[in-house]
């Protein structure tokens, strides 16, 4: 089992940037794939950015691309969202979640995640 602790959330001025990070605990992290998703007030929990368990893969919702970048570290079982040129319309809770398995291309999809962290509010100010 693994366990996923997001930090790095706060308020930024349109333009900035913010670095996110998902902090996962258990031995087996390497095998999972990981990815970020947020959700606005009043709307669904949306995919952001998903790394696959080598870091050889990388996708991100189109909102999104160009903008950000996921990375990952397994050897300190940490994974990161570098947020540039950030928009208020970016605004929301962002939760990393582990999907199992050695999939090459992990999912956009929400329901193919196992574990979800607690969520970091990231706020953007115009």
């Amino acid at each position: 089992q693994v366990q996923l602790v997001e930090s790095g959330g706060g308020l930024v001025q349109a333009g900035g940037s913010l670095r996110l990070s998902c902090a996962a605990s258990g031995r087996t992290f390497s095998r999972y794939a990981v990815g970020w998703f947020r959700q606005a007030p009043g709307k669904e929990r949306e995919f952001v950015a998903t790394i696959n368990w080598s870091g050889g893969y990388t996708n991100y919702a189109d909102s999104v691309k160009g903008r950000f970048t996921i990375s990952r570290n397994n050897a300190v079982n940490m994974v990161n969202l570098q947020m540039n040129s950030l928009k208020p319309e970016d605004t929301a809770v962002y939760y990393c979640a582990g999907a199992q398995g050695l999939s090459a291309y992990p999912s956009p999809n929400p329901t193919s995640y196992d574990y979800w962290g607690q969520g970091t509010q990231v706020t953007v100010s115009s």
